[in-house]
């Protein structure tokens, strides 16, 4: 079964109706420790089920100043996820969140667009977005090409439908399953100007 078929990966996105999320993926990471490097207020950082994220952040939830995130594992993948927000896509958060390891954002939008970054070490190493034909950028744009041109996100051509998305499968074996039961959460701070 490959990434663009039923089953695997991030196929919650591809069926879902999630008009705005950030995705980050850090290696290797405690969830809790995700979201304090992320910025979360620390008064709100708990272990919650769905009722109770509803109940103590359900207000906040697609907040874009200060949106709430939820964080779990799935494989050797920490991920967060931001319903509302994107945090993840600011350079010094995702440097931040890939000291000593390496970090995947994938934010998307309804305009429609998919936004990629990857970071190892606090570098941004690959960075491009789906808004008009792609044009990578980072320390080296050009880190992922084997695996993006049999996508078809190739320089200067627009992208295919869903192909960030296996991207990220393919070249990070990424994969993040609806959360049923208690996940780490809590609400972003407002990023600093």
């Amino acid at each position: 079964m490959t990434s663009t078929e039923i089953g695997r990966g991030l196929d919650l996105f591809r069926e879902g109706d999630f008009p705005i999320y950030t995705l980050t993926f850090v290696r290797d990471l405690p969830p809790a420790e995700l979201l304090t490097r992320m910025g979360a207020d620390p008064e709100t950082l708990a272990l919650r089920d769905v009722m109770d994220l509803s109940d103590d952040l359900g207000d906040d939830l697609f907040d874009d100043e200060e949106p709430v995130v939820t964080s779990g594992i799935d494989g050797s993948w920490t991920w967060a996820w931001e319903q509302g927000g994107v945090h993840g896509l600011d350079e010094r958060i995702l440097s931040h969140v890939s000291v000593g390891t390496e970090a995947v954002v994938l934010h998307y939008n309804e305009k429609p667009m998919h936004w990629f970054k990857y970071a190892v070490g606090g570098e941004i190493i690959v960075d491009f977005h789906t808004l008009q034909a792609i044009q990578p950028a980072g320390q080296d744009p050009a880190k992922l090409d084997d695996v993006m041109r049999p996508l078809g996100l190739i320089p200067g051509q627009v992208a295919p439908l869903h192909s960030v998305l296996a991207l990220v499968e393919n070249a990070f074996d990424i994969w993040l399953r609806q959360p049923d039961e208690e996940s780490w959460s809590g609400r972003l701070l407002p990023l600093p100007d």
